[in-house]
């Protein structure tokens, strides 16, 4: 999905990712009111189904002035009892927060409900103070994510295992064999390693060729495989407008909402994407964190090469009605066309 076809390919739509991503942030107001806004993510997530996208994703966060989304596990399965073919991806997961037993029953269901329609990427985080609400020990998170993957691997296995002192046997089992379909994120040298040492695949943000190149390393010496997955575009997210100028007047306050909550978890020595900030509007449309197209844009795009869209109608509390307008564009002037 990630090479490049000119338009003269056999098959250039079957190589199009399309993602619909519900991270669910709002306006920054605790008295904001949510309700409305999730019963629109799951009726997007059953448009995106029948218009044949890719996957609809989400990521974790916790403590946020936006209300971003905390709980995916549970959106995930609410989902999947709206869809039947597009993939559901947790793109962060925070494994360290959860008890890794009840995080294995918890997903265990969630692939059986979704016939192994589920994926995620499972992350440390990068937030002392998710780890304080959660009752960890933010020092320990690496020891904390190692424990919980291997865990998880131990506990979807078909055997019986020691856990802390006693056998143990998790049920249900997965119906995804040998496990769910588990991806180590991260920006680092250690994160490529744990992935390598687990022999699961690497999915760093945006296109890290040292780090890509290190796992591979690893891998070999360990004498296991994998693969590594990145998206295309990094973070980059699309909306769709007829006049991108009149749609960043009219969306980029709410576009702000999110960017700006997001650099200001900004921490030194922890790496992170699109980490620039911006103070306005002109320097936030220039960071390409959040593109405006038209469709005739996108479409030039993909005729170009382009691989990946991945639309978040519901971005920093857009409007329900702007952010179907986006959606309604992408699948009804943009697909039918690649």
């Amino acid at each position: 999905m990630r090479s490049p076809s000119s338009r003269g390919s056999a098959d250039p739509a079957m190589s199009l990712l399309t993602a619909l991503r519900l991270n669910m942030t709002n306006i920054a107001d605790p008295a904001a009111r949510h309700a409305g806004r999730y019963q629109a993510a799951l009726a997007m997530a059953e448009y995106a189904d029948t218009h044949g996208f890719t996957a609809v994703s989400a990521e974790e966060h916790h403590l946020a002035a936006t209300g971003w989304l905390p709980s995916p596990l549970i959106l995930a399965a609410a989902v999947a009892g709206r869809t039947r073919t597009v993939r559901i991806s947790i793109n962060a997961l925070i494994v360290p927060l959860y008890d890794p037993i009840r995080l294995a029953e918890d997903i265990a269901v969630l692939d059986n409900i979704t016939r192994g329609r589920f994926s995620f990427v499972a992350g440390m985080g990068y937030r002392p103070e998710e780890y304080l609400a959660a009752g960890k020990d933010w020092s320990r998170r690496g020891a904390l994510l190692d424990d919980g993957l291997s865990t998880l691997l131990k506990a979807w296995g078909d055997e019986p295992f020691e856990y802390r002192g006693a056998l143990i046997n998790v049920t249900p089992k997965p119906h995804t064999r040998p496990h769910p379909i588990v991806f180590v994120g991260g920006m680092t040298v250690a994160a490529a390693r744990r992935a390598a040492r687990f022999g699961l695949p690497f999915s760093p943000p945006m296109p890290m060729p040292e780090l890509a190149a290190r796992y591979e390393r690893e891998l070999r010496e360990r004498g296991k495989t994998g693969f590594v997955y990145h998206p295309e575009n990094g973070s980059t997210v699309t909306l769709l407008h007829p006049d991108p100028d009149e749609a960043w007047s009219r969306y980029g306050r709410f576009i702000m909402n999110e960017t700006a909550e997001y650099s200001s978890w900004k921490r030194a020595g922890v790496p992170r994407p699109n980490e620039a900030a911006a103070a306005t509007m002109t320097e936030l449309r220039g960071l390409n964190n959040v593109e405006i197209v038209t469709p005739e844009q996108l479409v030039g795009q993909i005729r170009g090469g382009r691989r990946e869209i991945v639309m978040n109608p519901l971005i920093g509390g857009l409007p329900i009605d702007e952010g179907w307008a986006s959606l309604h564009l992408l699948a009804d002037k943009v697909l039918p066309r690649v």
